[in-house]
């Protein structure tokens, strides 16, 4: 891919008409060759997805279109939440080395019967996927594709709205995943960055009931989440909600990785908490807890990390970030997004603040996941 096979545009407007016009004017021209784009708009404009689509075929023949909506969505150095905004990449990738797919609802039988051939010949090694956060099997779906590829690594984000979750994939496309794969001839690399720190040791679980911790190390498990918290929190438990929650470790990973799930109930009568995932005895858990400085801290080591590993500028890039990041971790005036223009410089960048962010084979939160086309 040329360097110069990327462009550009993002923008912000009153009406989903302007706010179409001003992005699509600011991709042209497009590149030579250009065949895939991404696209997010804000959830102001999920009413209009179909009509956003329309005018990008008319103006972008030949380009095919993977995205969806969020409460907040990003371009270089930019954060855009609650007007009519629209964020696109489009790209000009070798001949057959990527495949859209449309949404999966029931399963992956259909995903196979259509593309089984495709993949069985172009060994895709990595994609980009957007989900239905309210589909009761989604963190399936993402693991069961995930099996299907080479090396089986996505990246993504599930829908955030106030309203409509529609997804793009070739046209507007509703619930379950949705994406584009590709093979080993478009080059990426990828990086996670936690939202949470831990505040504790990890604890084995002694004994569990699906959601509910019961014992952490032998012992009730709310006993021990009181000592991990500190004595000023756990006086008054009212206080932790949004502020801590259960990271449970990725078995295997050498980096360290967990997941942060929310804690749904404590109950100090039976001293157990419960928390949004299934848990099994055996298992690790430690307590965690969400504040500006740790995240900043963890995305300058991740964006450290990837400089590092880069021998030029990123050709382009897509930023998966959590709705509950952004303005309502970094603050105000787009410094989740400045952080990444400030540490890689300006380059072609799109991305969505979403509902949970996909990273591997799993589903993530209070996560950003930054993917560079090299």
């Amino acid at each position: 891919m040329a360097r110069e096979a990327f462009s550009i545009g993002h923008s912000e407007a009153p009406s989903w008409r302007e706010a179409v016009e001003r992005c699509l004017d600011e991709l042209h021209p497009l590149p030579a060759a250009a065949n895939l784009g991404f696209v997010y708009l804000t959830d102001a404009l999920a009413g209009h997805a179909r009509d956003a689509l329309e005018a990008f075929r008319e103006r972008a023949p030949g380009v095919r279109w993977v995205g969806t909506v969020g409460m907040g969505i990003c371009g270089p150095g930019v954060e855009y939440y609650t007007q009519p905004a629209i964020a696109a990449l489009v790209g000009a990738f070798p001949d057959d080395s990527f495949r859209v797919f449309s949404a999966m609802v029931s399963g992956l039988r259909g995903f196979d019967a259509g593309h089984r051939a495709w993949c069985a010949r172009s060994r895709p090694y990595f994609g980009v996927v957007h989900g239905d956060p309210r589909h009761h099997a989604i963190a399936e779906l993402v693991a069961g594709l995930s099996e299907r590829m080479e090396d089986g690594f996505l990246v993504g984000g599930l829908a955030s709205s106030r309203g409509r979750y529609p997804q793009i994939a070739d046209d507007v496309v509703d619930g379950g995943l949705s994406g584009v794969l590709f093979n080993a001839e478009v080059p990426v690399t990828t990086r996670l960055t936690q939202g949470c720190s831990p505040i504790g040791p990890r604890h084995e679980i002694t004994r569990a009931d699906e959601q509910i911790l019961i014992e952490l190390d032998r012992r009730p498990a709310l006993d021990v989440f009181k000592e991990d918290i500190g004595e000023v929190l756990a006086r008054d438990l009212s206080r932790v909600g949004g502020y801590i929650f259960a990271g449970l470790p990725v078995a295997g990973s050498d980096t360290g990785d967990y997941l942060v799930r929310n804690l749904v109930a404590l109950d100090p009568r039976n001293n157990m908490l419960a928390v949004a995932d299934t848990v099994s005895t055996g298992q690790s858990v430690m307590f965690c807890r969400r504040d500006a400085q740790s995240a900043q801290q963890d995305l300058l080591r991740m964006l450290g990390e990837i400089k590092r590993s880069l021998s030029g500028p990123p050709r382009a890039g897509i930023y998966h970030s959590c709705i509950a990041r952004g303005t309502n971790l970094f603050g105000p005036d787009s410094r989740e997004l400045k952080l990444i223009e400030q540490e890689l410089g300006t380059f072609p960048l799109v991305g969505f603040f979403g509902n949970g962010e996909i990273s591997h084979n799993r589903l993530y939160g209070y996560t950003g996941v930054l993917t560079l086309f090299l």
